[in-house]
């Protein structure tokens, strides 16, 4: 096979192909070089390549890994959930119908990882394969993206931008700075900036017109949304996932949505669908799994299963 991007992966008979997806730039490199590179070279069984992100965005990796792929390979994320997010998209867009993915957390979050209870390297051989039905979001009746474990629309899919700041890149590669340096410079961009715009213009959520004081959608379809928030068993459902809306700009309703989510789950109803109507067109921020895009001069978004499986190893 064609190196691309750091990928080689050759073609071999009856031979299993394993590819392994990581990010050479990520602050836990030389972790993912320790526990995972440096153990696959000589896999017994299995003809072993890897794929390096590049810098050229969610959508270019995303079409660089599908065109690798094929029916038969087991895919191993270590990194993140940005990592996890291209691998799942690669696959869900490729023609393929056997690829199995393994996701390793080397990330900030690891809320797929954790979803799935998968941890090291060794021990992904001998988990257990489960279909995982991931959420589809549609833009003005366009594909926008795939997600595992959560999408959110408005003031928390702005906040994420903090860690693309050099400062918190830093941070990030301490384990005590992955944890409380993270949630400190949230709480600083959210005391700084929760009241400078309408995070969310005027929408019709299903129908029902919204309160003006909306600041934030959310679809949760995982176990854990940013960590620290609980969700559930969605992503195992074929149509089903927990959605809801919150005014998060005032204090005391953020307090009593973080409390809730991280003592029993993140509030909202069960739906087998959202839809989003904006009186008007709108500009908003969309987030999937911590990668956030903005979009203007939007009308209609659409949250929604996706028909298509992924076969993913777990330990749940």
């Amino acid at each position: 096979m064609r190196r691309s991007s750091g990928c080689c992966l050759a073609l071999g008979g009856d031979v299993k192909r394993l590819l392994v997806v990581y990010n050479p730039r990520s602050s836990r490199y030389a972790e993912v070089r320790e526990g995972v590179l440096c153990k696959v070279r000589d896999l017994p069984g299995y003809m072993v390549g890897k794929y390096e992100v590049e810098k050229i965005g969610i959508e270019g990796n995303v079409t660089k890994l599908t065109g690798i792929l094929q029916d038969g390979d087991t895919v191993v994320t270590a990194g993140g959930d940005a990592t996890g997010v291209i691998a799942v998209n690669a696959i869900l867009q490729s023609d393929c119908r056997d690829v199995t993915l393994a996701v390793l957390p080397y990330g900030n979050f690891n809320d797929l990882a954790r979803t799935l209870g998968t941890k090291t390297f060794e021990d992904i051989f001998d988990e257990k394969v489960k279909k995982l039905y991931p959420l589809e979001i549609i833009v003005d009746e366009k594909h926008w993206r795939y997600a595992t474990c959560y999408v959110t629309v408005g003031m928390m899919a702005e906040a994420v931008k903090i860690y693309d700041q050099s400062k918190m890149r830093k941070l990030l590669k301490g384990k005590l700075g992955r944890y409380i340096g993270s949630y400190t410079n949230l709480a600083g961009w959210y005391f700084k900036n929760r009241r400078k715009k309408v995070w969310m213009p005027e929408f019709k959520l299903n129908g029902a017109l919204q309160d003006k004081r909306i600041s934030d959608y959310f679809a949760v379809n995982g176990r854990y949304m940013a960590r620290v928030m609980k969700g559930g068993e969605s992503y195992l459902e074929k149509r089903t996932f927990l959605s809801g809306v919150g005014g998060l700009v005032c204090f005391l309703r953020l307090v009593k949505f973080m409390i809730e989510s991280m003592l029993t789950k993140v509030p909202g109803m069960e739906t087998t669908g959202d839809v989003l109507e904006f009186n008007d067109l709108a500009t908003v921020k969309i987030q999937a799994e911590g990668e956030s895009q903005a979009f203007t001069g939007v009308k209609k978004i659409e949250i929604k299963k996706t028909e298509k499986y992924l076969k993913v190893m777990t330990r749940r």
